[in-house]
């Protein structure tokens, strides 16, 4: 598929989508839309959406799947947007429900989200009363309230989602990989082969360091790994590659993570641990399990 094509329809979608958004922003505020433009908004609309089904058709043709003909279609950032977006709706109806996502059959999961929980209700607790606040203020302005109360619920929702999202998306621990996730917007997939320790170790301040990745939840991360080796992860809301060696981050359990890890490591015949020693730090408690090193192997007895 020619690169033009793709390219034209990604023009032709930054041209047509914002005035999409905007038509439909002036007809819920009552504004009046001339009908010509209403017709070739609408028109455009039809044609970018024919066009790229067409493209799609044509992408599967030729032996891609649907992730990678969609990802060939959308641009990275846009279709990141999406999916979190998505993500962020998806928790929501799973939070009341009580589904979490990705812990299949034989994985256990370790919940994240229980010491940011005041923080984000707290965040929604103040967008509840904004909204209302200017509900009343807005009430002689329908124009402007009906803009202002549509970004006000969605500032609720998302806030809610962001929290949904850290509790119906916990980590997740199988026989062959620890999976972190953070949100709605990171997830890492660390091989067990590629732990080399594992660390209990309560830290309230991140200094930034090269080849370290912090996931703090409510501002502390409680376990600390170390890699046998570096490797580049998508990291941050937009997905930039970095290369890590050591990842921090939280969970409501530390312990019991930092257990069943250690457990998994051993049963997959990796490298060996010495039984966690706890110490107290500045900060909080620090259990480590590391290789344990062989004694030194005897040097022969001189020959008389």
């Amino acid at each position: 598929m020619p690169r033009r094509a793709i390219g034209v329809l990604r023009a032709a979608g930054y041209a047509v989508l914002p005035a999409e958004l905007a038509l439909v922003l002036c007809l819920v505020t009552g504004a009046r839309v001339p009908g010509w433009l209403l017709l070739a908004v609408e028109a455009g609309i039809v044609l970018l959406v024919a066009g790229a089904a067409t493209v799609f058709v044509r992408l599967r043709r030729s032996g891609l799947t649907r992730r990678q003909a969609v990802e060939r279609l959308v641009p990275p950032l846009v279709l990141r947007l999406a999916v979190h977006e998505l993500r962020l709706m998806r928790s929501l109806v799973r939070w009341p429900l009580g589904r979490r996502d990705g812990v299949g059959e034989g994985a256990t999961a370790f919940g994240h989200a229980r010491d940011q929980a005041a923080l984000m209700f707290g965040f929604g607790f103040v967008a509840v009363v904004e909204t209302v606040a200017l509900s009343v203020l807005l009430r002689d302005f329908p124009t402007l309230h009906a803009v202002v109360l549509v970004l006000d619920v969605y500032t609720v929702l998302f806030v809610l989602g962001l929290h949904a999202a850290a509790v119906t998306r916990p980590h997740v621990l199988d026989a062959a990989t620890l999976r972190l996730r953070q949100g709605a917007h990171l997830d890492l997939r660390i091989p067990l082969g590629l732990i080399a320790s594992v660390r209990r170790e309560t830290l309230f301040t991140h200094e930034k360091h090269d080849e370290v990745l912090d996931l703090p939840i409510g501002s502390q991360t409680s376990i600390t790994l170390d890699l046998t080796e570096p490797r580049t992860f998508a990291t941050g809301f937009l997905g930039r590659p970095r290369t890590v060696r050591t990842v921090r981050f939280h969970a409501d359990d530390p312990k019991a993570l930092y257990a069943a890890v250690r457990a998994a490591v051993d049963a997959r015949g990796g490298p060996a641990t010495t039984p966690a020693t706890a110490t107290g730090t500045g900060t909080g408690t620090t259990a480590t399990a590391t290789r344990e090193r062989t004694p030194p192997s005897p040097r022969p007895a001189p020959r008389g």
